[in-house]
């Protein structure tokens, strides 16, 4: 009989830990939706894709992007301005839903952050004050180098400049517009920035012209979002494949940057 009260007990005690068990924890996606408000942290100070227009309010690719994901959700977009350093740390810190903002899908950072499939691609160019002499790579040996703090630029940047001897030339800001300003005051000789915005900063400054392409690799970047929540990648990722296939995409590219808009896919790589 013993035997008997004792499995009834544990069987009761299961049936009840069941019964008042919490409901399960909602996902981003249903967050954001309950919420009726989308946080998308961009970055304001990266022309065309994201920047401050003549009414000093957030335009470009980026913010376009971010609309248009609030739109899906059926829901209103906040634009959060983030520096390229706040990037990460908006999103671990749950201060933005996502970010749009040139982010490169690194397995460092995925350590911390989570990341959707491609939805931009830019390579790393230079813009060069008109007296440096800067007609190619080669020529940034010995000038005063200035990015990003943060950015992939300044990364690779530094890679060559320890090789070359050169690190104590280098200049960090925490903005692209502070590297821009110092390229065309003269304090840097040499900014490192992406083609997408190398034209509008020529056009701005009369002290800029247009630099070298960087060597490295094609800069893929994706949306950002928390690294845990796969419910909510996993929808970025149909967005953006919805982007592409609607026209979309090709749409924003036209109106920004102009041209042919990049192909998303990575060679050998299915997506």
């Amino acid at each position: 009989m013993l035997k008997n009260f004792m499995k009834a007990l544990t069987l009761g005690g299961c049936i009840a830990t069941i019964a008042t068990a919490p409901a399960a924890f909602a996902d981003k996606l249903d967050d954001v939706i309950n919420a009726g408000e989308l946080r998308c942290g961009v970055v304001l100070d990266f022309p065309p894709i994201g920047y401050r227009d003549a009414n000093n309010e957030p335009a470009g690719f980026d913010v376009e992007y971010c609309k248009d994901l609030a739109k899906a959700l059926d829901v209103d977009a906040t634009i959060l301005p983030v520096t390229w350093a706040e990037r990460l740390p908006v999103i671990a810190t749950n201060r933005a839903d996502v970010v749009f903002g040139g982010t490169s899908d690194s397995l460092e950072r995925a350590k911390t952050v989570g990341f959707s499939i491609p939805y931009a691609i830019y390579y790393a160019q230079a813009v060069v004050g008109k007296d440096s002499g800067v007609k190619s790579f080669e020529d940034l040996k010995g000038k005063r180098v200035a990015a990003a703090v943060g950015t992939v630029p300044e990364q690779e940047y530094l890679k060559y400049a320890k090789e070359w001897g050169v690190e104590d030339l280098y200049q960090g800001y925490q903005s692209e517009n502070e590297v821009f300003l110092a390229v065309a005051q003269g304090k840097a000789d040499v900014g490192i920035t992406t083609n997408t915005a190398v034209k509008p900063i020529v056009e701005q400054y009369d002290t800029i012209d247009a630099g070298p392409r960087m060597p490295w690799t094609t800069d893929f970047t994706s949306v950002v979002g928390p690294r845990l929540d796969v419910t909510w990648l996993n929808y970025l990722n149909l967005f953006v494949t919805h982007q592409v296939r609607s026209g979309r995409y090709q749409e924003l590219w036209n109106t920004y940057v102009g041209g042919e808009a990049p192909e998303l896919r990575i060679p050998g790589v299915l997506y």
